[in-house]
This record gives structure tokens, sequence and C-alpha cells, in this order.
């Protein structure tokens, strides 16, 4: 047997030693898995980035399936999603799987995003980590906005018409961007090849370029906690932190329950509910886009909605835009606007928290006002909410300076 090893280099110590002479399989598990020290008084909060982890994958899954029967044109795209959902076996299941993904995926990035503003995971030496996460977001909008025109339906081809003719209020380019984006004088046939290009091939490759990145750097620094403190500060004589734990098995076996509870929540909606009474996949989609008749309502899908909002609280479309894009990018700069002394939540002052609450009731009550008709009311509304959510951030260097903190402990506390 030896001999014949020999003769076919493969060398002793078994298969897998075969493989990590020739590519870092073992020490790659082992430094993002096994040994891996992540604090050990995570709580639910820190699901979410695994959860979001799984709709990638859920989305990537049922988008390959989609497409071997979606057809990219104008004549024959709604056509083509009602032949997956009538005729091609399992082609509904598919298709509102990836149509609650891509609601669920921002329902746990929303989450995740949260999480690391409660407990300060942005901040030193985990800005980069931050950046980077910020870049899937905004990525993530990317590809939410091109497939949202694909099933060529009412809402989705309005809906496209408002928000690329946004870019027309940019000064001197503007017009020739609209023109260039849409690669035609009109949403077209044209337009849609460009954006089934961008969603399927460009955008896909491009987030898991950054999710690859994020899970490399946040690797590098070390996971946060609900604490906020560095459990690399205190390690035992084997140079393992003494309040961490290996990622594997003890967080992969609990973060498999929340998995599991989570797909359990899924299916719930796939097959229950999978239009969520209009939130998830709007009644006007089920009609084919018609150029000659404008929807009476014209509203983006709830995700986008409290930057529609903000959008329409101001009269000047440029300006509009301008604060719409605003307030897509200043969560970028959360590492520099938070000036406070601790990371947690659970060691601040009460100005922060009650800033924090404002901002998730201002956040929520925008995504609401997104959907609402054109009504001086709802616009009044949008200005005053537009307003607590910009004051959350650039009020946030003197509130977070002022505001009174907690004593840090030394070690992590366990709150069983």
């Amino acid at each position: 047997m030896a001999r014949i090893e020999s003769e076919i280099g493969v060398p002793k110590g078994g298969f897998m030693k075969w493989i990590d002479d020739r590519f870092p399989l073992t020490e790659t598990m082992q430094y993002h898995i096994t040994q891996y020290y992540a604090s050990k008084n995570f709580n639910w909060w820190y699901l979410f980035g695994v959860l979001a982890m799984v709709v990638l994958m859920i989305q990537l899954f049922t988008g390959i399936f989609l497409t071997m029967n979606y057809k990219p044109s104008a004549d024959e795209a709604f056509a083509s999603v009602e032949y997956i959902m009538r005729d091609v076996e399992w082609g509904w299941l598919i298709r509102y799987m990836h149509s609650t993904g891509a609601s669920f995926f921002f329902i746990v990035v929303y989450l995740h995003m949260f999480r690391a503003m409660l407990y300060g995971s942005y901040k030193k030496p985990r800005e980069l980590i931050w950046i980077i996460g910020m870049m899937i977001f905004f990525a993530l909008f990317a590809e939410a906005f091109s497939g949202y025109l694909l099933p060529w339906g009412q809402m989705s081809y309005w809906g496209a018409q408002v928000i690329i003719s946004l870019f027309g209020a940019i000064p001197a380019i503007g017009e020739t961007l609209v023109e260039y984006i849409r690669g035609d004088y009109s949403i077209s046939d044209i337009t849609l090849n460009r954006f089934f290009a961008l969603h399927v091939i460009l955008i896909p490759i491009a987030l898991i370029a950054l999710v690859f990145v994020h899970i490399v750097a946040l690797h590098h620094v070390g996971s946060n906690n609900p604490d906020g403190v560095e459990i690399k500060d205190h390690k035992g004589p084997d140079g393992i932190p003494l309040d961490g734990v290996a990622f594997h098995p003890y967080h992969t076996t609990k973060d498999l329950v929340g998995i599991i509870v989570f797909l359990m929540l899924f299916c719930a909606v796939v097959f229950f509910a999978p239009d969520m009474g209009g939130y998830f996949l709007e009644h006007a989609n089920f009609e084919a886009a018609n150029t000659m008749a404008t929807p009476e309502h014209i509203a983006p899908v709830w995700y986008f909605t409290p930057f529609y909002a903000i959008l329409r609280a101001v009269p000047d479309k440029l300006w509009g835009a301008i604060l719409m894009a605003s307030a897509v990018l200043l969560p970028l700069f959360l590492p520099w606007l938070d000036r406070s002394r601790v990371r947690s939540i659970r060691y601040r002052g009460w100005i922060y928290r009650l800033a924090l609450t404002l901002f998730v009731i201002s956040f929520a009550t925008l995504g609401w006002l997104g959907m609402q008709p054109v009504d001086s009311i709802y616009v009044i509304m949008s200005r005053i909410f537009s307003v607590v959510y910009f004051g959350f951030f650039l009020l946030m260097p003197y509130y977070t300076a002022i505001d009174k903190t907690k004593p840090v402990p030394d070690r992590v506390v366990y709150h069983g």
C-alpha cells in the first residue's frame, strides 16, 4: 500500500493531508471556524448576519432556476413570469421563494445594521468592517432595483420610470445620464436587457466578493459583543481569550436553531402569504406593464419607501434627490460621527437611547408614509420625520460626546 501511495503521489496521512499539502483547507477552516474565538455572551441579535448569508444562498439558488425560463424581452417578460407561475413544475414555489427572499433579505440586513448601532460594532477597530457592510447594502439596493423591473408589471415599469428620472435632476449631465441608464429615450426592451445583465451577473458577483471581504475583515479583528469589550485583551496561558469560545461547535449549533426557526417563518410566508397583502408583491405588478396607463399611486416596494418618503418631502426635484441620496449615505459615516467613549448601549446614557429610539420610529414611519398617496398631511409628516432621521446623524457628534456613560467591565458579562 505504501508503494502504491508513493507511486501515485499521495502522502501518508489520508486524503485531507493530500488536500492540505496543495490547498490550505484545514488551516482556513481553523482560522475562520473551529479556532476562531468569539465572545461567549452573544445574544439573538447576532443571528442576523448568518441569516443574511442564508437568504443570499436562497436568492442565488432560486435566481438560477428562474433565469432558465425567464425571457428578458419587453414583449415576453411578463408572459414568461406567468409561464413560470402556471406551467413550470414547481415554478410558482421558486418565484415566491425569490420574491419573499428579497423582502426577507432587507429585513435581516436592516436588523443586522440595527444590532451594530445597538452595540457600537462600527467603532474602532471595526470601521472597515462597517464600510464594507455599507457597500454590501448599496449593492443590495442596486440588485433589488434592477430585479424590480424584470417582471415587467405595471408597478415595476412605472416605479423604474420615476427612480431613473431622478438622475435627470443632476445639473449638466442629468439627461445624458438618464438616457445612458435606459439605453433609449424611454424605458424599453433595451433597458430591460441591461437591468437583467446587471441583476444576474455583475451585481451578484460584486455582492459575493463584498460578503467574502466582509467576513475576512471581521475575522481579522474579531467580532464585537453585547458588552463592547475586546476579548483579545484577556487571554489564558494557551493564548485563547478567556471570554471566548470556538465559533464551531458552540455558536454554529445556536445559529442552526435560529436558521431553523427563520426557515419556518420564511416557509409560512411563502406558502400562506407570499404577497403579504401587497407589501412583498404589489397587486399592480400582477398586471402587464402599460406605457399608456399610469397607476393611480406609484410607490416602490416597502424596503425603498423610507427613502422615497424623504424624496417626496421636498418639492424641488434636485434637492429631493440629494436628500434621498444623503439619507442612504449618512450611515456610512457612523464610525466618525459617534464620539461616545463606550460601544454598547448597555453602558450608554439616556440621550443616545432616546436618539436611537426616535431614529427607529422615524425610519418605520417614513417607510409607512412612502406607501401613502401624495397628500398634504402625509407630506408634512414626511418632513417632520425626515428632520428626526437626519438629526440622529448630524447631531450625533454633540449628544454622544456629552452623554453620561456607565463604567464598562473589564471582562464580558454573561446575561444568561
